[in-house]
């Protein structure tokens, strides 16, 4: 890991706000790309999925996301639950953020991105007890549009399409087909 990258990680520590922010943003731009310094920073970020801090809590779900494609030795697929866990966060913003960045997993490979498909189908299907869980839903259906803009995988949209059916309430099942309106669904 270069000294630039270890110093965006300290400075994710530092008592001044906006120098913490300019950290995450560089941070989450550099994961774009696939990155050769994920297992320098995967365990520390694994363990603060549950940090007491909801900021760390969220920034690692985050990061850990992004770096899925960055995982040749397919941790992610064990140490999945854990950041799926950070999805039903008692904070929701941390909750929000976290799901708002899972589908990021499914760049990963193959069986990832089944066990992320399979993971928000059960979510969505099952969420109804879940406080907010209109946006828990929209946030799902968001993130398989974007995990389809970048594979162009007809089955995630054959899903997310699917689970807009499901949805019973009228107003909410054409606020989630809007997400897919300009792929004709």
């Amino acid at each position: 890991m270069d000294g630039i990258i270890k110093t965006l990680f300290a400075n994710l520590q530092s008592e001044d706000k906006n120098l913490q922010y300019e950290a995450y943003q560089q941070i989450l731009s550099a994961t774009e790309n696939k990155v050769d310094w994920a297992y320098d920073v995967w365990d520390h970020l694994k363990a603060d999925l549950t940090n007491p801090d909801n900021h760390q809590r969220s920034r690692a779900a985050q990061f850990l996301a992004s770096l899925a494609k960055s995982d040749p030795e397919k941790r992610m697929l064990k140490d999945f639950p854990e950041l799926l866990e950070v999805t039903k966060d008692k904070k929701f913003v941390t909750a929000r953020h976290s799901l708002q960045s899972i589908w990021k997993v499914g760049l990963a490979g193959a069986k990832q991105k089944e066990m992320l498909i399979q993971s928000l189908t059960d979510r969505f299907l099952h969420c109804l007890d879940e406080k907010n869980y209109t946006l828990v839903r929209f946030d799902i259906i968001q993130g398989l549009r974007n995990l389809f803009d970048q594979t162009k995988d007809e089955t995630v949209k054959l899903v997310a399409l699917d689970l807009i059916e499901k949805e019973e309430d009228p107003k909410y099942k054409k606020k989630y087909a809007t997400v897919w309106k300009k792929v004709g669904g």
